[in-house]
């Protein structure tokens, strides 16, 4: 099965400009993404997909392959699509250019989903309490053989009883594709409800189109220009400084890391982005710890911000 990605990669982000140029730890957004990418075996091809010459330049710089979309394309499965009309293959991958912490895994479960009659695939992973009424964080419910029921910024399943059982799943924005079905898509008008929710894959199944959804327990972390999460202020020793220092910043969780972000203290254009992978509880990770939580691994990130 030839499956191709195609990261789509927009320089005038409406919420965040130039974030797949932002540099973490020394790579630009779009770099991280299309190495994660190309970690997947399951892959024969990844293509950047972008309206901008810089992008395309520095693709290029890199030995990236790139295609230079229009600039009318109104969204990244547009750019999907149009990549698509040059580049055959039997499946295509969309991977959201926002996801610096992207894995192979998750293209791996997505892949496995495209079993002979499935058209759409998607993933999703347990959602946390933090992200269970949170709209940014977009709930998926599925039927017994994984086709997906709906999607929704709202909380669904609706625990009406107030029994905290309910199991609820957060989607992630992986998609794989057939041709025919990303077709079909790009030629489709908004739906109604797609236009409510402000869920493009809506339009899928207003035409009947079922989506297939597979679980993976690795959440990854989109960039975004703002993070609404609990206060905390940990103690940070850069490499070869002889003391530590504290930085107020922000923290979320979810189920498979904790993700704490601050200025950095030195310049107003820098943020301070640490990941904790492994250490998940919003408890462990309160106002006043101030050294790394013993057995979680600890990354750093930094980037630039407007």
């Amino acid at each position: 099965m030839n499956a191709v990605a195609i990261i789509p990669a927009r320089i005038a982000s409406t919420r965040l400009p130039r974030k797949p140029l932002r540099q973490i730890l020394g790579k630009p957004m779009i770099q991280r993404v299309y190495e994660a990418a190309k970690a997947c075996r399951g892959l024969s091809q990844v293509i950047v997909a972008t309206d901008s010459e810089e992008i395309l330049a520095l693709c290029r710089q890199h030995g990236w392959e790139a295609r230079l979309t229009s600039a009318e394309c109104r969204s990244g499965t547009d750019r999907v699509y149009e990549v698509s009309q040059q580049v055959k293959a039997d499946l295509y991958v969309n991977v959201q250019g926002d996801e610096p912490l992207a894995r192979p895994e998750h293209l791996d479960v997505l892949l496995k989903v495209m079993q002979p009659g499935v058209e759409v695939g998607t993933i999703y992973t347990p959602c946390g309490t933090e992200d269970v009424a949170n709209p940014n964080a977009v709930k998926v419910v599925c039927a017994l053989d994984g086709r997906a029921l709906y999607f929704s910024r709202a909380t669904i399943p609706f625990d009406r009883d107030r029994t905290s059982t309910v199991s609820y799943h957060k989607h992630l924005g992986f998609y794989a594709y057939t041709p025919q079905a990303l077709s079909a898509f790009c030629q489709w008008p908004e739906s109604e409800l797609e236009r409510s929710e402000r869920l493009e894959q809506l339009r899928f199944l207003d035409h009947g189109i079922a989506i297939h959804a597979a679980e993976t327990p690795l959440t990854p972390w989109a960039l975004t220009p703002r993070m609404t999460c609990a206060r905390w202020k940990p103690s940070l020793r850069p490499r070869g400084a002889g003391r530590s220092q504290s930085f107020s910043g922000y923290l979320t969780t979810t189920r498979s890391c904790s993700v704490w972000m601050c200025p950095a203290p030195s310049s107003a254009r820098r943020v301070y982005v640490v990941v904790f992978f492994g250490c998940t509880s919003t408890q462990r990770l309160s106002e006043g710890h101030t050294s790394p939580i013993g057995g979680s691994k600890l990354t750093l990130f930094a980037f630039t911000t407007p």
